[in-house]
């Protein structure tokens, strides 16, 4: 075993506020005991690539509080190969480096898992998704911006929907899980929440032809169990009520950017400084987490599994909204 010197740095998969906090702290410790760190550019094709930018203290000094990655994402089809691991292997090899740090979602650490037992690479795995899908964390990189972006823009959506008598039907990301949706949409204090359970249509234009009804707001999951949900739902509605108007938004990638809040910041210093505290004493190849505000270690195979939601969000959504 010798000593650290040069470490890889790589975002995967989408974009999440905060990725950028956590590369600042796995750089700035890094310098601090002469370890160079390669950012290897928009996710595992700068590895293959061999397409990397050499981080400073000075390249990472103000970025705390920008969204997405300096260092670009992707998803890599080539990664999917053995053929495009050959190829990343070999590069991480060429640049002689002593590990990775890969800061990405389920997607990312599924391709981690291969990588690793292929090629015996020490890594250590960031979650860096809005989703929050994560086995074993309770939360992720991005999750809480997204989270707040989501509310701030429904706010004003409420506005115009109270002055024009609309339904609006409203959106969100967050895969299977569904946690977006659900937080989202208790926070907002929104009539109805579609996230990852069957819904009962008619029960919900029942309750729209009533009338009196103390939201105008729907959040949906998007990329729900049950299929493209809030098209469905829009359809159903238009075509059974006339005593509102009906709208749909999608909010789409508006989740994904914008400044991490205090939340994301620290929980990516956090995340970041205990990834290359790791890497140094070549203790690795598993994903650093949160639970109950304490650091983690999650085995890389068990933090693909299917998360299921907290239980508390789940005991107000059945208390309030299983109607």
């Amino acid at each position: 075993m010798g000593t650290t010197k040069k470490i890889g740095i790589i975002t995967s998969g989408g974009d999440s506020p905060g990725m950028n906090a956590a590369i600042k702290s796995i750089v700035h410790y890094a310098n601090m005991k002469n370890i160079n760190c390669l950012g290897f550019k928009y996710g595992y094709d700068g590895l293959i690539n061999n397409n990397y930018l050499l981080l400073s203290n000075n390249k990472v000094k103000d970025i705390i509080g920008f969204g997405g990655t300096i260092i670009g994402s992707g998803r890599s089809i080539e990664f999917l190969t053995k053929k495009g691991r050959k190829k990343a292997y070999k590069n991480y090899l060429y640049n002689k480096l002593d590990g990775l740090i890969i800061i990405g979602g389920n997607g990312t650490f599924t391709g981690v898992n291969k990588f690793t037992k292929e090629f015996n690479i020490p890594i250590i795995g960031i979650p860096g998704t809005i989703d929050n899908d994560i086995y074993g964390t309770d939360l992720t990189l991005g999750y809480d911006t997204a989270l707040n972006t989501i509310i701030k823009t429904v706010d004003k959506i409420k506005d115009t929907a109270n002055s024009n008598n609309r339904i609006f039907i409203v959106e969100v990301m967050g895969k299977k899980t569904g946690y977006l949706a659900l937080n989202s949409g208790i926070a907002l204090d929104a009539l109805y929440i579609i996230f990852n359970r069957e819904y009962n249509l008619k029960k919900l234009v029942s309750l729209l032809k009533k009338g009196n009804i103390f939201s105008k707001i729907i959040i949906v999951a998007e990329n729900t169990k049950i299929g493209s949900a809030s098209k469905k739902i829009y359809n159903f509605i238009k075509s059974s009520i006339t005593n509102y108007e009906i709208r749909r938004t999608i909010l789409g990638h508006i989740q994904r950017g914008g400044s991490p809040t205090c939340i994301d910041r620290i929980l990516g210093i956090r995340l970041g400084l205990e990834a290359i505290k790791k890497i140094i004493k070549y203790d690795n190849n598993f994903v650093i987490g949160i639970k109950k505000n304490k650091i983690i270690h999650i085995p890389f195979e068990k933090s693909v599994r299917k998360k299921k939601i907290d239980i508390n969000s789940i005991y107000i959504y059945n208390k309030f909204y299983n109607t």
